[in-house]
């Protein structure tokens, strides 16, 4: 049986198999102008948004920190309270007085009118900031700045920014190293991108409420046990994503021109997921290697799991740590 690894909330594994640790930060200090009341305020599962919101990033990070206006009301809520310095300046000036007041190296930004974050998805994007200052995910055709990932090494070019009146986060995104992650990485992890749903106005909460209750009679009726608000205690790697390695051989190391490509994948993702997130990390595999759709090997490839099996089947199951090595006939394959 194979150990599962388990790692402290707040630390993330990368896809170099090392541990960062990494903070939540959440923007609650908007106009909520065309809701007509505050947004943080708003009933949902039962409680005030914002409790929903801090509880549900609860179980990836212990510590949270929330910037809100500077004569908000808010609920009382265990976490770090900043206020704005200055009042209404945009993203910008959330983020940065987020950074300025954050512990961690790294940090997740969200809004409090994102009812559906999705953990995996979240875990995901945090890993990936090993090699940059920003991680932020492209979803139908714009990029997705409150649902992103930060460096705090960042906060004095947005400084510079709210003094410039630079109000959009973007115009960071062109002077430091910035991973976009595309549609087809979002969608191992969140299908329909209901992370990036918010609350603008008065008809877009009731369609979440709406979609909130469905979404727990789905899981009710699969689990006859579990709802969506079941916390959890004791975080997993193998509960939100794992990792496994690719090392290529033959002409599959000359097509990607390196031979070894470390993978983040989805839990209970198989071979044919793998095989997508290569296809993704390396692009010229597909057609030499990797078929069309991305979920299979070409005639002529096998893949061998940890050594010990050869498979060719896109629905065996991966594990986290597995090393899955793709050989071509001319490498003994």
């Amino acid at each position: 049986m194979r150990e599962e690894l388990k790692i402290p909330r707040s630390q993330f594994l990368t896809p170099n198999s090392e541990l960062l640790t990494a903070s939540a930060i959440v923007l609650v200090g908007g106009k909520s102008s065309r809701m007509g009341r505050p947004k943080a305020l708003l009933p949902f599962n039962c409680e005030p948004l914002i409790v929903h919101t801090v509880r549900t990033l609860k179980q990836l990070f212990e510590e949270i920190v929330l910037v809100a206006a500077p004569d908000q009301e808010l609920p009382p809520l265990l976490v770090k309270l900043v206020r704005d310095e200055v009042a209404h300046q945009g993203p910008v000036g959330g983020i940065y007085y987020g950074l300025r007041a954050a512990q961690a190296e790294a940090c997740f930004v969200t809004s409090c009118d994102a009812p559906f974050l999705n953990l995996p998805l979240i875990s995901y994007l945090v890993s990936q900031i090993v090699d940059f200052e920003v991680v932020v995910p492209y979803w139908q055709d714009r990029l997705q700045p409150l649902h992103a990932v930060y460096r705090r090494s960042v906060a004095p070019l947005l400084q510079a920014q709210l003094e410039r009146g630079e109000l959009r986060p973007i115009f960071l995104y062109q002077k430091v190293r910035t991973r976009e992650v595309q549609a087809e990485e979002i969608r191992r992890f969140d299908p329909e991108g209901l992370s990036f749903r918010n609350l603008n106005g008065p008809a877009d909460y009731q369609s979440a409420l709406a979609l909130w209750q469905e979404i727990r009679r789905e899981k009710t009726k699969s689990t006859n046990e579990r709802t969506s608000t079941t916390p959890l205690h004791s975080i997993s790697v193998s509960n939100l994503f794992l990792t496994c390695t690719v090392e290529l051989f033959g002409v599959a190391r000359l097509k990607a021109k390196t031979d070894r490509v470390p993978l983040t994948l989805p839990a209970g993702a198989n071979l044919g997921d793998a095989f997508a997130a290569l296809a993704t990390a390396l692009p010229d595999l597909v057609g030499p290697v990797l078929t069309g759709d991305r979920r299979a090997l070409m005639a002529g490839y096998t893949c061998n799991l940890n050594g010990t099996e050869f498979t060719r089947d896109p629905q065996t199951p991966i594990r986290f740590g597995d090393s899955l090595l793709i050989l071509s006939s001319d490498a003994g394959g």
